[in-house]
Formats: C-alpha cells, sequence, structure tokens
C-alpha cells in the first residue's frame, strides 16, 4: 500500500516545480547567481534573480522579484551583477545590481561554511533607457568599465507604442515586407528587417561618448553600436583579456543563410574607432562560441568543416588556433580541432520538459591555458569534460547518472557551475569540483525538495535492445505502486531532433504518464546524437529506415515486457518525433492509438514553410522546386491511405518550425479516412517549443489531453 507521504505525480505539479538556468559564479567561487523560474497564482511566469552558495550549507536567497529578470554578469571584481531587466515585455533594459560591501570579492564575508549570503543593502539601477526591442547577450570587459550587449531594435511599425496609436485611430496593422529569408524564428517570433547588433555600453564614460538611445538624463553611460551584420545576426563574442577587442564569430555574407560555411571570427574595436577586422587562416565551416584563451594567444570555438550547418549529423568539434599578425592584420596560425580523434559532439541536447531546451556548445579555459573544458553528450547524459591544448585524449570527469549543463567557471578553474537533472530530480544548481579523473558534484540549491519528498517517482530502468547490428539505448518506466490498472497499457515515446537525445534528464511528462498507469517506453533510435557520428548520421536525409528499423526493434522489446499486452501498444512524439509517429501510423498496425505533437508529415511544404529554409543537396537531396519527389518519399503524409489509428493531433498556430499546416495535413487525410481523431491547435503566441516554454495553463491543458485520449483509445 502507498504511503500516506506520498502521493501519484499528477499534471497540476508542472505549477509547482521551480526551474533554474543560467548559473554564474563570483569572481571568488564562493556565490553562484542564477534565474530562478516559477509560476504565480494566477499562472502567470515569474522570472527573477537568485544567489546560492557555491559551497558549505545548501542555501539560496532571491536578490530580486521579477516578474521578468535574466542574464546575471558578475563584475569582475564581484561588487556588482548586470543583467537584464523588462519591467514590461517589449523594453528590456540593462540593470546593475550592487552589493553593500565594497570589498572585492565578497558581499558579506564567508567562512568555514562557505559563502555568507545576504541581499541586505543591495540597490538596482537601470543604466539604459532603450526603444522597443530584445537583449540576446551581454559580457562585462575585463576591467569592469564597460559592458557589451547584443540588442535589436523592433521595426517601429511593429512596436507596442505603435500598435496603441493605431487602435486609437482605428487602424489597421501595417503588412510585414520581406526582403530576406532571415525575417522570423521560432520563439523569437517575426522581426522582419530588424536585427540584433553588437553595442559596448561604457559605465565610466570618456570625454567622447555616444548617448544611450533616448537616454533619461545627462548623466546616462555612453552607448555605442560597435557590430553588425548585413544578413544573419546569430553571432557570439568574447572580450580579449587585455580589453582592448571583442572577438566576434559570425557570418558577414550578404547570402550567409545560404552559406553557413563562410562563417568567420572577427576582432571588433570597443571604442568603435577602428573596422572590424577579419582573422586571416580560420577554416572555413559553421562555428559557434569563441573564447580567448587567459593569455590572449589563443582562440578556441566550437565547429566543424564544409558546408554543412551546426544542426547537423558530424560531430561539433573543438578547435583551436594561436592569433598572430598585428591589430590591423591578424592572422590565425595552427588551426586545428582538438577533438577530431574522438567520435564526441559538443553540441547534444539531453531532452527535457522542465529545462530550456539547448543544444548550444559551452567551452572554457583552464586556469592555466593547457587544456579547455566543455560538455560532451554521451549516451543520454551531459558531461563535463577536458580536452589538452596539445592533442591528448578527451576526459569525460562526470558520470552518466545525471545529466549536466555547465554554464561558468570560477576564475581559478576550480569549480564549474551546473544545472543538473535526474530521472527522479527535477532541475537544480549544482557545483563541479575541478580536479583528478572525476569531478566531485554537489547540489547547491534545493527548490524542488518537496516535491520529490511528496511524490511517488519512478526511477527508469536501462535497456540496450538489438535492432539492425546496433544497439539502441532503451529506458523503461513502471507504474508506481498504487496507479490506476490500464491493463497492460504502454507508449511508445520518441524525441524530436532527430539529432537529439533522451536520457537521465527529469521529464514530468513521463511521471504523468507512468502516475497514470501506463508503462513508459523512450529509446535513442539512429539518428540521435550521443553515439557518435556513424549512428547519428545513418539517417541523414533518410527519416524513415534505419531509425524506423529501430522503432521496431523497440516496439517488439515493449511488447515483449512482463504486463504488457501486445494490443495496447500506443506511439506518441514531437517535432521529429511527431515525423515518426506519422511514419509509424501509416507503415504499421501495431499502435491502438496514436499522439502526433507539432509534427513533420510532408518534407515537400516543410521544405520552405520553416524558420530555417532546407537548402537543396545539403541535407535533403532536392526541394520543393527542384525533385520534389526525392522529399515526397520520406514525408509520412505518402502513406497514409488506408490509415486506421485513432490519433490525437496537438499543434501550436506560432510554431514557426513545423508549421501547423503540416498538422492539417494530418488532420485532413484522418478525416477524410473517417479515422478517429482531434486536432488541438494552441494560439499564436505559442511556439514550437510550447511543452517545456509555453503558458503554465495551456501546458496543463496538452497534459490533460493526452491524458484523456489514452483513457479513451487503450483502454
Amino acid at each position: 500500500m502507498p504511503t500516506r507521504s506520498t502521493r501519484l505525480v499528477q499534471p497540476d505539479d508542472l505549477l509547482r516545480l521551480v526551474s533554474v538556468a543560467d548559473p554564474q559564479l563570483s569572481p571568488d567561487g564562493e556565490r553562484i547567481a542564477l534565474v530562478h523560474k516559477s509560476v504565480d497564482a494566477t499562472m502567470a511566469k515569474v522570472t527573477s534573480i537568485h544567489l546560492a552558495g557555491a559551497s558549505g550549507a545548501v542555501r539560496s536567497i532571491p536578490l530580486t522579484n521579477g516578474p521578468r529578470d535574466s542574464t546575471p554578469r558578475w563584475s569582475p571584481d564581484g561588487t556588482r551583477l548586470a543583467f537584464v531587466r523588462a519591467a514590461t515585455k517589449e523594453k528590456p533594459q540593462v540593470a546593475i545590481l550592487s552589493f553593500a560591501s565594497t570589498r572585492r570579492g565578497a558581499s558579506s564575508g564567508r567562512d568555514a561554511r562557505g559563502a555568507s549570503l545576504s541581499a541586505r543593502g543591495t540597490t538596482v539601477r537601470i543604466v539604459t533607457s532603450l526603444d522597443e526591442g530584445s537583449i540576446a547577450a551581454l559580457e562585462w570587459s575585463p576591467d569592469g568599465t564597460r559592458l557589451a550587449v547584443k540588442w535589436r531594435r523592433t521595426m517601429e511599425p511593429f512596436t507596442a507604442a505603435a500598435a496603441k496609436t493605431r487602435k486609437a485611430k482605428g487602424a489597421s496593422t501595417p503588412p510585414l515586407e520581406v526582403e530576406d529569408p532571415w525575417y522570423r524564428l521560432d520563439g523569437d517570433g517575426y522581426f522582419g528587417a530588424a536585427r540584433y547588433r553588437l553595442h559596448v555600453l561604457d559605465l565610466a564614460p570618456r570625454s567622447r561618448r555616444a548617448r544611450a538611445p533616448r537616454a533619461r538624463s545627462a548623466r546616462a553611460p555612453a552607448w555605442r553600436e560597435v557590430f553588425s551584420t548585413p544578413q544573419l545576426d546569430d553571432f557570439s563574442f568574447d572580450w580579449s583579456p587585455d580589453g582592448r577587442s571583442i572577438a566576434v564569430l559570425c557570418n558577414r555574407d550578404e547570402r550567409a543563410l545560404f552559406h553557413p560555411e563562410r562563417t568567420g571570427i572577427v576582432l571588433v574595436d570597443p571604442d568603435g574607432r577602428a573596422p572590424a577586422r577579419a582573422i586571416a587562416g580560420i577554416p572555413p565551416g559553421p562555428k559557434d562560441h569563441p573564447r580567448w584563451s587567459p593569455d590572449g594567444t589563443h582562440l578556441a570555438w566550437a565547429g566543424r568543416r564544409g558546408r554543412s550547418s551546426m544542426y547537423d549529423t558530424a560531430n561539433v568539434e573543438l578547435w583551436c588556433a594561436r592569433i598572430a599578425g598585428s591589430a590591423a592584420r591578424p592572422r590565425a596560425e595552427r588551426a586545428r580541432a582538438l577533438t577530431a580523434r574522438s567520435d564526441y559532439c559538443l553540441m547534444v541536447g539531453t531532452l527535457s520538459d522542465t529545462a530550456d531546451a539547448t543544444f548550444a556548445p559551452w567551452l572554457r579555459w583552464a586556469a592555466d591555458g593547457r587544456s579547455i573544458l566543455t560538455r560532451i553528450g554521451w549516451h543520454g547524459a551531459g558531461r563535463v569534460a577536458s580536452v589538452p591544448l596539445d592533442g591528448g585524449r578527451v576526459a569525460l570527469h562526470t558520470d552518466g547518472s545525471a545529466d549536466l549543463m555547465p554554464a561558468s567557471l570560477s576564475p581559478d578553474g576550480s569549480r564549474v557551475a551546473c544545472i543538473r537533472s535526474a530521472p527522479t530530480e527535477p532541475p537544480e544548481i549544482a557545483v563541479a569540483e575541478v580536479g583528478g579523473r572525476t569531478f566531485r558534484v554537489s547540489q547547491r540549491t534545493n527548490y524542488n525538495a518537496a516535491f520529490r519528498r511528496t511524490r511517488r517517482l519512478v526511477a527508469p530502468r536501462e535497456h540496450w535492445v538489438r535492432s539492425g547490428g546496433v544497439k539502441v539505448h532503451t529506458w523503461v518506466l513502471r507504474p508506481p505502486r498504487g496507479a490506476p490498472d490500464r491493463r497492460g497499457a504502454a507508449v511508445l515515446t520518441v524525441h524530436g531532433g532527430p539529432h537529439a537525445e533522451y536520457g537521465v534528464a527529469f521529464f514530468h511528462e513521463f511521471q504523468v504518464l507512468a502516475a497514470a498507469g501506463y508503462t513508459v517506453v523512450l529509446s535513442n533510435p539512429r539518428g540521435s546524437k550521443g553515439y557518435g557520428a556513424r549512428f547519428c548520421g545513418a539517417i541523414r536525409g533518410r527519416w524513415g529506415t534505419a531509425d524506423w528499423t529501430d522503432v521496431r526493434a523497440v516496439t517488439s522489446f515493449m511488447r515483449r515486457l512482463e504486463g504488457v499486452r501486445a494490443n495496447r501498444l500506443a506511439i506518441m512524439g514531437g517535432s521529429y518525433g511527431g515525423f515518426m509517429t506519422n511514419w509509424a501510423i501509416g507503415h504499421s498496425r501495431a499502435y491502438r492509438a496514436a499522439i502526433t505533437d507539432r509534427c513533420v508529415s510532408n518534407q515537400v511544404s516543410m521544405s520552405g514553410n520553416s524558420d530555417y529554409i532546407d537548402l537543396p543537396d545539403l541535407y535533403w537531396t532536392g526541394s520543393a522546386w527542384d525533385r520534389p519527389h526525392s522529399l515526397w518519399k520520406w514525408s509520412p503524409i505518402a502513406y497514409f491511405k488506408g490509415v486506421k489509428t485513432p490519433t490525437l493531433i496537438i499543434h501550436s498556430e506560432g510554431d514557426l518550425r513545423c508549421n501547423i499546416e503540416q498538422a492539417e495535413q494530418v488532420h485532413a487525410a484522418l478525416v477524410t479516412q473517417g479515422v478517429p481523431t482531434r486536432f488541438v491547435r494552441y494560439p499564436r503566441e505559442t511556439s514550437h517549443g510550447m511543452s517545456r516554454v509555453g503558458p503554465a495553463d495551456l501546458r496543463l491543458h496538452r497534459l490533460r489531453e493526452i491524458l484523456d485520449w489514452w483513457a479513451k483509445h487503450l483502454h
């Protein structure tokens, strides 16, 4: 019998879970500034800045109350914390929180138990007065006098102020006039011709300075634009250790979206006096995340050679080059991939519904400059790894029992702040102590302790399923004690990507399904990251081949599980997982019911209506306007004649990655053939990531729709 102290996980537990993000270690390595995410009584999201200790007792305190505070960044002396504050969603500003103590590196001292945490006497000052727009990144200069800010101004006709004026006049919303392929992004919306630009905010202005846009007073810090790109604005940057330049990794080609291999690195003058200088000798290929070595002699980045995009099947490698030449004519020497001899990838996301989906690489130089710390996704878990500069072997320093997403390294190189998650442990902040073969990892926040203590959580069992000459990593969650008897019903869930992975991260939805009485099976079929480039590349431009072989093998394994009945199997998935769900019901009668979420159904129409245009003969052969039959072959909708499986369709009208017309085609095919179906369309303010970052009430609604569908069709 279940104990009184615990209960089954429910959909509305989603409202009680706290998420954490962006943990930043203070310069002394003793405190962690982090983003705390919760839902208030009105189901509104609240993001605020908290402070946790990096050692000693597990404790954290709020520094701000939100409701939209993010991106905390410590000043080099540890006395100030820059962050982004959006009093209104449309006008985020840069804010500076100053600690009461002026002693370098501490706000209120520390003892043997670790950092002493206090928000007493802190003050917050808004240091910009920016127009409506968006802030994507900010970083302090090494001397703490300036901030580099990546900011994009909203096009004037589409500001909230302009909309208010039009409403008063009874005028219509103007059309968005598009001349460039880069004008929208899922989760970001339609930005048209607006572009992110790099600005420098001078907090200790000199006699010559530029004024901040619409500055409130003559005392406003100086603000100047120092860099921009003609088309693609997804650049990343890093200050040089001497503060004299900013390395910007970018693609400055006029048709950058069509030539990802033309990504390079330029050196930008933070004073805006000299033009940006491209570093000669950087190998062609997509790249991200530049990082200077501590002595300023080398640059490291994540990338690969060739014309592929960062989102592809080949491993994203760790690169390094010595930077030589003059300020006017910099050049890279001995550029090389440090991880080329391994089969590891720096761009692997372990999927979860309680943390932001991120595939971005992370890398930081060790304090002595002899190695680089990074994140490696391997066998369902993010690991902290190190790569020696001399080309030695990659070392994994954490095990696969939990998923780690490192975010910052203390200046002395002794600690890594991470987000840690495990199958029965929602995300919390943790610290990995750098040293030895295995880094000691300790949890530093406890926001979800009550949830863990009072819920009957299920630990999955790990399996490896043989399929077509490979082994498919698989996990099984069984219903906990006290769960309803579903008479042997089992649900196979297929992850999105497809070049991502399921694994040991906490997944609230899986716990809800298990608590509702279903056996839940998840796996990483071919195409998944975390198992080497060959495993991932097996389905490049060929979805529905080796991956479908693996899904069928896992289905057969599921059918053989004790207590599972072969006539009560179901399949579900989102994004690529929705593709595979559609493919499965078009090729098999093995599943009693299905749920396809934010799906792909037609590769021909998909190739031109996503936020990222599919380039002909890059990932897929052909295009919608050139050899469309090659895409039609890999389109699930082409095989829908005779489909019988009852299917719930879930999609967001604001999905710019997989347009809702993909779901509409599935719905039309099913209703025309008289197949039981239900089409749930979430409103335009939701996106492709609705199940992770959507409005709380709609995420709750989605989970209840899923439970209702299984209850109806898996009886």
